[in-house]
């Protein structure tokens, strides 16, 4: 634990950057084309098939769960940061949600709509009237938005079943079709779709909501509670703690695998997401502690552990360019690979680019505390540019020792709350 209080910056960081492996291969899946996700569907080569049921299985829903609750962390860890700056709260957290809004509405429009930062800057709102509450009554709300969720969905769902008929693949190929060639045009195509797409989009983000709400009061208790602090070294407990939610996170990836992606029919999809919903927290949480048990062997033996801290830092940053090279490579902005390219393809190429931002993440860690996006956050948070950190500083606090505290009151709480910052 830092001398300030705080969470080690690796315990947090590294969570973030195993994270967002987990997102790239789910936006890449969905960008690639809406089959691609599943794996490409009933005529689509077996490693497809398999690739598709395995990534709902064990990842689709899961990292955005982590994500969502690290946010709610950093939340309070900026509350208390500006309070040891001496400096007023709500004023940062509503330039910062408006600049997280901004960022995510000419995401949604340029490269995703299936963006998350715009509804993640709403919420950020909901959860500032929210933060007063308790620790349990906080546990409590979100356990509350869990169950009433994956009931709805649920008996949606199961009168989707009873009521519907299953949808060939005849039914789909006509629009399939044409949206395939709408994301293949030229630029003004690719905008022109983005933009039809994004009620759509609107309307399944106020779907999941309740959702990413939930893992944001998660976050907000746990920090709270000081649970990084009091378990983030704790080899034992994250061992058990890994061990406890391994099965019922993995049983109801299992359930939703075999509804979203077969063998079950189409008509079962929301069941599948009722399962997802319910489950997804606990497989969630076993990843956490097995990555940071992991990470905490091996930080100091392989080199990828600097890249995955630094990805963490600078995860915004990440996230973005993550999407601006996949609607280069599957739009009409660049390739148009949309709709040709099969799942196991996607995989590699997310191994591929992962493994290069890694490796750049680190080179740009030594030479910079935090990424260009990071950066432009901060400026908006503040309302002025923020003062540049010198290189001495910007070495992970969890492979350094800790530098002379920074003179100016606002740096000091600057380092002692970046344990975690809000990350899409």
């Amino acid at each position: 634990m830092s001398r300030a209080g705080a969470p080690r910056v690796g315990e947090l960081d590294v969570l973030r950057g195993f994270a967002l492996f987990g997102i790239l291969v789910v936006n890449a899946l969905l960008m690639a084309g809406p089959a691609t996700v599943f794996g490409g569907g009933p005529g689509a080569p077996a490693p497809d098939r398999v690739a598709g049921w395995l990534v709902t299985a064990l990842v689709t829903a899961k990292f955005y769960v982590l994500f969502s609750f690290l946010f709610g962390y950093g939340f309070v860890l900026q509350a208390r940061a500006a309070r040891r700056a001496g400096a007023a709260f709500a004023p940062r957290h509503l330039r910062r949600t408006a600049g997280l809004f901004a960022l995510g509405a000419l995401h949604a429009v340029l490269l995703y709509p299936g963006d998350v930062l715009t509804t993640y800057a709403v919420l950020a709102l909901v959860l500032y009237g929210l933060r007063g509450l308790t620790v349990r009554a906080a546990l409590r709300l979100a356990a509350t938005l869990l169950l009433l969720l994956s009931a709805l969905l649920l008996g949606y769902g199961l009168l989707a079943v009873a009521l519907t008929e299953p949808v060939t693949a005849t039914g789909h190929a006509p629009p399939a079709a044409a949206r395939a060639a709408a994301y293949r045009g030229d630029a003004a195509s690719v905008l022109g779709t983005h933009l039809r797409d994004l009620p759509a989009a609107l309307g399944t983000g106020l779907l999941y909501a309740p959702a990413m709400l939930a893992a944001f009061l998660g976050g907000l208790a746990a920090a709270k509670s000081r649970l990084a602090e009091r378990r983030g070294q704790d080899r034992a407990w994250l061992r058990r703690t890994a061990l406890r939610w391994l099965p019922p996170g993995l049983g109801g990836g299992v359930v939703a695998a075999c509804c979203v992606s077969g063998p079950l029919d189409g008509r079962w999809f929301f069941v599948g997401q009722a399962a997802t919903v319910l489950t997804a927290p606990a497989l969630t949480t076993s990843y956490a502690c097995g990555l940071l048990l992991l990470t905490r062997r091996s930080r100091a033996r392989v080199p990828a552990a600097a890249g995955v801290l630094a990805a963490g830092r600078m995860a915004l940053s990440h996230y973005l360019t993550q999407s601006l090279v996949l609607a280069w490579v599957f739009s009409g902005y660049g390739l148009g690979l949309y709709g040709r390219a099969g799942t196991v393809a996607v995989l590699a190429g997310c191994v591929l680019l992962y493994a290069v931002q890694l490796a750049l993440g680190a080179w740009l860690a030594a030479r910079t505390r935090y990424g260009p996006a990071e950066h432009l956050l901060r400026a908006v948070t503040r309302g002025r540019r923020p003062r540049a950190v010198p290189r001495g500083l910007t070495t992970p606090a969890s492979t350094a020792a800790h530098p002379a505290a920074p003179a100016d009151p606002e740096q000091r709480a600057d380092r002692a709350g970046d344990g975690v910052r809000p990350a899409p």
